[in-house]
């Protein structure tokens, strides 16, 4: 039996809960899965999962023995990647979940040179418009806008933007300009409603913190079709800064309310906490650290 494989497998299996996810990953059927995890318990003389037909759930010997296997990997990869002094390429598949938008303005076009790079790394971007449970699809990685309200995750800061309030000269030039937070209640607000419930809109005013709940005809829980829907003339929208960067920059669209604009929004780079960083995630981080901070509407 490998020993590292072996341990290696089974700390994957309790971080995604999952025989099956695991096998998925791999690329091999489930019961190759049990096999090599039994014959670890056999040769550690105890039983490490207790199994049934929905979860898994660790014994005790099971905890220290995840506990010490993930030490045991971590210390593994560092020792590799400093005594290799650079001759340890990473390399695997890296799976990582990101916003549809975002990922396609900010990370995709810059791809080629991660490659160039790493070229024994490859990447699948997961696209998704609200942070995934990363553990129970296998994700290695979240690139998330805002807040995190899961606490059990390892958050990273790697950019930041604006929040801005935007639209068209045209627009503008038919409805007027809001100078006030209030004057938005004679305004068409193209609503963001990702669950079904318009997202408010928050600025900072001169005393304080200012909410606004949008009113307008059209709502949506895409980002793309706010884009679309504020060049078609359809009304403001009230967004990160990096989804109308280059709008603003050529004069497309035109920030208002840049007096009352909040706090500007985090970017981070999120992941499972009690697993090991993979010198393959370290250095896509790395790089996603690099380019967005020579982007003007990402960097920190």
């Amino acid at each position: 039996m490998d020993r590292m494989g072996a341990i290696s497998l089974f700390v994957r299996v309790v971080d995604s809960g999952s025989f099956s996810a695991v096998a998925r990953t791999l690329g091999v059927g489930q019961p190759a899965i049990s096999k090599q995890i039994a014959a670890l318990e056999i040769h550690l003389g105890a039983q490490l999962l207790q199994r049934t037909s929905r979860s898994l759930t660790l014994t005790e010997a099971g905890r220290d023995f995840y506990e010490s296997g993930v030490r045991l990997l971590g210390d593994l990869e560092a020792a590799e990647s400093r005594i290799g002094r650079g001759r340890i390429t990473p390399s695997g598949l890296v799976r990582a979940t990101v916003a549809p938008v975002f990922g396609r303005l900010y990370v995709v076009p810059r791809l080629h040179e991660f490659f160039l790079r790493y070229p024994e790394v490859a990447v699948e971007l997961v696209v998704a418009d609200r942070l995934m449970n990363l553990v129970e699809e296998g994700i290695d990685l979240g690139v998330h806008n805002g807040e995190l309200s899961d606490s059990s995750l390892i958050v990273s800061k790697i950019a930041q933007t604006p929040i801005v309030t935007v639209a068209t000269p045209a627009y503008l030039m038919a409805h007027g300009e809001p100078a006030i937070p209030s004057d938005l209640e004679r305004h068409s607000c193209i609503i963001y409603a990702p669950q079904g419930a318009p997202r408010i809109w928050s600025f900072h005013g001169r005393f304080g913190p200012i909410t606004h709940q949008p009113k307008g005809a059209f709502r949506t829980n895409d980002a793309e079709q706010i884009r679309t829907a504020v060049l078609a003339n359809l009304g403001i929208a009230h967004t990160p800064g990096w989804l109308f960067a280059s709008e603003i920059a050529s004069g497309t669209v035109l920030p208002v309310l840049t007096d009352y604009e909040p706090a500007k929004l985090a970017i981070s780079a999120v992941r499972p906490s009690g697993r090991f960083l993979a010198s393959k995630v370290r250095v896509f981080i790395d790089f996603l650290t690099e380019i967005f901070a020579e982007e003007p509407s990402l960097a920190l």
